[in-house]
């Protein structure tokens, strides 16, 4: 199981993006899931729902399942946010991990870049940056690649992936992920 992220400012297109870099990935035949990392309070079950009154009356863990899909809702009831390499072992195996988020972990990263946002670029200051999606031509060392050109990002996102056990490895105390 190898792992790539997405790095990026809001509205640069990383969601985009993974919509339509995933059907390039299983039209390869690649198995990709996804870790999102959310900077705010969200909820996947909707209120007044069974699933969602086990949890306000307490669970740790709520898990619902049927025959089309399974989730596991986990309340974190004051302990601290887990780490990537805590979630990443709770994922099942697949051919590739592709991570938004959480940015100050050691892993290597894509960097998703649209010149209307405005906004400088993450890859001088994050040494995980490994590549650029761009609809703008930067001025770096690393690849870059417009954001339209899916085979091209995916081939670097493929090339650019660490395996889970080097994430591990690196969240350790190893900062260098070039």
């Amino acid at each position: 199981m190898k792992v790539i992220g997405l790095a990026g400012w809001s509205g640069a297109g990383k969601t985009t993006l993974l919509t339509r870099v995933i059907p390039h990935f299983l039209k390869e035949g690649l198995r990709v899931s996804v870790i999102k990392h959310a900077h705010h309070a969200f909820d996947v079950d909707v209120p007044g729902k069974d699933s969602w009154q086990h949890r306000q009356s307490g669970a740790e863990e709520v898990l619902v399942s049927s025959g089309k899909r399974w989730a596991l809702m986990h309340e974190l009831r004051g302990a601290s946010e887990p780490r990537l390499p805590e979630l990443l072992a709770k994922m099942s195996r697949v051919d590739l991990v592709i991570v938004e988020g959480f940015k100050s972990e050691p892993y290597r990263k894509i960097e998703v870049y649209r010149a209307a946002n405005g906004k400088a670029p993450l890859f001088p200051d994050d040494p995980g940056i490994v590549g650029i999606a761009a609809d703008a031509a930067l001025e770096t060392a690393l690849p870059v690649v417009h954001l339209d050109d899916i085979p091209a990002i995916a081939a670097m996102m493929q090339r650019s992936a660490i395996s889970v056990e080097d994430v591990l490895a690196r969240s350790a105390g190893v900062n260098d992920v070039r």
